[in-house]
Formats: C-alpha cells, sequence, structure tokens
C-alpha cells in the first residue's frame, strides 16, 4: 500500500477494501471478506473487528481474518484494558510497535508472532460501536495515510454493524413481546375479557404489558404494567418481571405483597429498571377485585348505562425506585354484574399536546359497558383513531356477567 496517499486515493482504496456487497452473505461473512481484502490491500496479517457490548463495558471478538480463532474463541476485552480497549476507551487510533503481555490483554496476538498493530475505534456518530485492528509479523511503521484510510473504513463497518443491531434488535424484541404476552385470553366462569396491544410509532416495542392468569381458590390475577424504556432491553426486564410476579401470586394472599416482592428483586438484581405495575386478584364470586398500584395509573369502571368513571386507588412508588421498604395498600374495589373494568398504559392517553390527566378523563368518558372487544375497539377509536401512538399501548377490559356461571 503507498505510504503517501492523497484523499482520493485513499477513497479508492477503500472501495477496493469493501468491495461489492454479496446480499447471500450475512454480516459476518460480509465482514470476513471485507477484513481479507484490508490485509491484502494494507499487507498486513491479521485484521479483527470486535464490537462492543455496553451492558458488559467489553469487547467481543465478532469478525477476523488471519486470526479467526479470535472469533471461535470468543475473545473478550474489557474497555481500557489492553490494545483493543485503550483504543476504546481513548476513542482515538493507537499504534503499538511492541506486542507481548505488557501491552495486550489477548495472548493470540503475541503468539501470532505480530511485532506491529493498528487500531482504531469504530464510531456510529457519537456512539462506540466496536474496534478494527490489524497486526503485522514484520515489523513496521504505519502512516498517517494507513491510519485515516483505516479510520474511514471504521466508520464504515459500524455504520453496516449499527444498521444489522438494529434490526436484529428490532427482531428479538418482537419475537420476546409475542412470546410474553398472552397468546388468548383465558375463559373464567362470570368474566369476559378483551385486550390490545400496539407498539409506538416513535419509540417502536417496548416494556408494555397485560397477563391474565388463574390462581388457586378459584382467583384471577390481573397484571398491566410498564417498564420505562424501549427496545430489547425494556422487553428482557420486562419479561422477567412478568415472570417473578407470576411466582411470587403464587405464594401470597395480597396484591400489596405481591408487588413488595418484586420491587425488592427489581432494587437488587434490576439497577436502574423502573417498571409501574397494577395488580388486582378478582375473588371467586367475581363482586370484587383486590388491587395494589405501583405508580401505575388508575383503572376506570363503567357500569350499565353510564359513562365510565376513574377509581379512586391510591398509588404507591413504581417498581424499582424505592428505598428501604415502603408499605403499599391494596384497595378493594366492586364490581357490578355487567360493569367493564379498564385497564391501560400511558401510552394510550398521554401526549405531547395534552396532560396525561386530561387523557385519561377522556378515556372514562369514552367507555361504555358492553363487549370487552367491542369496548376495546371503541376505546382505541376514541383515543388513538387514525392517528399512530406515539408510544406503546396495551390495554386490558374485564367485564363481569351478570350470570357468575357465565350463560
Amino acid at each position: 500500500m503507498s505510504r503517501s496517499l492523497g484523499a482520493h486515493d485513499r477513497l479508492q482504496q477503500l472501495e477496493k477494501i469493501l468491495g461489492v456487497p454479496a446480499e447471500h452473505l450475512g454480516l459476518a461473512e460480509l465482514l470476513a471478506e471485507t477484513l481479507q481484502r484490508l490485509c491484502e490491500v494494507m499487507e498486513v496479517d491479521t485484521a479483527t473487528v470486535l464490537r462492543y457490548q455496553p451492558s458488559g463495558r467489553q469487547l467481543v471478538a465478532f469478525a477476523a481474518a488471519g486470526i479467526e480463532e479470535e472469533v471461535h474463541q470468543g475473545v473478550r476485552v474489557p474497555v481500557g484494558s489492553g490494545f483493543a480497549g485503550r483504543v476504546a476507551f481513548e476513542r482515538r487510533p493507537v499504534v503499538l510497535d511492541h506486542v507481548d503481555e505488557t501491552t495486550v490483554v489477548n495472548s493470540l496476538l503475541w503468539e501470532r508472532g505480530l511485532r506491529a498493530m493498528l487500531g482504531v475505534p469504530m464510531n456510529a456518530g457519537p456512539e462506540l460501536v466496536g474496534v478494527l485492528h490489524v497486526g503485522s509479523v514484520a515489523p513496521r511503521t504505519f502512516t498517517e495515510a494507513e491510519v485515516a484510510t483505516m479510520q474511514l473504513l471504521a466508520d464504515r463497518l459500524a455504520m453496516a454493524i449499527q444498521v444489522e443491531a438494529l434490526e436484529e434488535n428490532r427482531s428479538a424484541t418482537m419475537a420476546l413481546q409475542r412470546s410474553l404476552l398472552p397468546s388468548s385470553l383465558p375463559e373464567v366462569p362470570g368474566l369476559t375479557f378483551g385486550a390490545r396491544y400496539v407498539p409506538g410509532a416513535e419509540t417502536g416495542l417496548g416494556g408494555d404489558w397485560y397477563d391474565l392468569f388463574v390462581l388457586p381458590g378459584d382467583r384471577l390475577g390481573v397484571v398491566m404494567g410498564d417498564v420505562s424504556g424501549h427496545g430489547l432491553e425494556a422487553a428482557v426486564i420486562m419479561g422477567r418481571l412478568r415472570s417473578a410476579l407470576r411466582a411470587y401470586a403464587l405464594d401470597c394472599e395480597n396484591p400489596d405483597e405481591v408487588l413488595a416482592k418484586l420491587d425488592r428483586k427489581a432494587n437488587h438484581f434490576e439497577h436502574g429498571a423502573m417498571a409501574t405495575v397494577a395488580y388486582g386478584i378478582v375473588e371467586p364470586g367475581r363482586e370484587t377485585i383486590a388491587l395494589s398500584l405501583a405508580g401505575h395509573l388508575p383503572p376506570a369502571l363503567a357500569l350499565p348505562g353510564e359513562p365510565g368513571r376513574l377509581l379512586d386507588v391510591p398509588p404507591d412508588p413504581p417498581i424499582g425506585l424505592t428505598i428501604g421498604e415502603p408499605r403499599r395498600r391494596t384497595t378493594v374495589l366492586d364490581l357490578p354484574p355487567e360493569s367493564v373494568l379498564a385497564f391501560y398504559t400511558d401510552g394510550l392517553v398521554e401526549r405531547r399536546d395534552r396532560p396525561v390527566d386530561a387523557g385519561m378523563r377522556q378515556l372514562a368518558e369514552a367507555l361504555r359497558a358492553g363487549d370487552p372487544e367491542r369496548v376495546c375497539a371503541q376505546l382505541m377509536a376514541a383515543m388513538i383513531g387514525n392517528q399512530a401512538a406515539q408510544d406503546d399501548v396495551a390495554l386490558l377490559a374485564i367485564r363481569r356477567l351478570a350470570d357468575p356461571a357465565g350463560g
């Protein structure tokens, strides 16, 4: 590779390295081919892409040429540690003219016999995506032109990785959401149900969920929750909270006890996570529901022939935000025959141009007793209409039948 490349020449070299994309190849294979061409053009022996994992503050080998065992063996490098970790930490190119255990933490590099290395950060805007580095068995000096070409290549590859990561995140989130939301609503004597879940047009899939499950003693557990944040991380936290709440529901008689245990679990294991949750237990006679709110919006109730109203249920602190163990409360509410109870998340009632309280009042006024599926359709029409919801929306309607047997 010429040691005195101008900007135009560097771009030509970059296009040669990138080559023509092969649509049938996955990202890892495309990167491996690109790294092989990089080795040929720069006359080096190894090239590696390490992806940054923010959750663990570490770099993980993702693709390589000339030193494929880095990928096969799952090499991981903490940010700030060794050569690649230093590149990631300082967010600037780093050149090594001495490769051993004092300068790199990955033993594969000095065992490969490398004598010189160049590493550059892979950035997508302000976000660190990973590190690209090359190595030479023969001693050599990397020029400013080579560093500039490497940085151009790294930023191009970072954008490709970022696009792929966003699509992977979306697909995984969708699959997780589908697996965790009820595929069908249960058949429970004396009750019928309707539900909706719609991802936000601006935020995408997130941590909103609803749940219905039968408890011992012919009781019914009802959950509406909203994990702060969006994307795969919020959905994963939602899944863990959902599973934990179900487990606690089997051991605790009162909703406030269940939410207290869930809060303790979240504070210990889900650092930084926050969720609002409404958890209620419908008693065997279906005449009452015992309800506790962890920062969640109150449900609305509609009686036959009357407009709905918001229920007066005192909210306690959200899950994951409490200090110590605050006292949580349970409120027992009547469920008159043919009444409809509606639970929802804030995406249904909150808008940029409207306070959440106004949205809650609008929802209550639009709520009418009737078939739960039709109730959900009417509420979605009144609250969403033909405008896409900005945030996730979860809605659950429960109707108590006049005949407890469901006839």
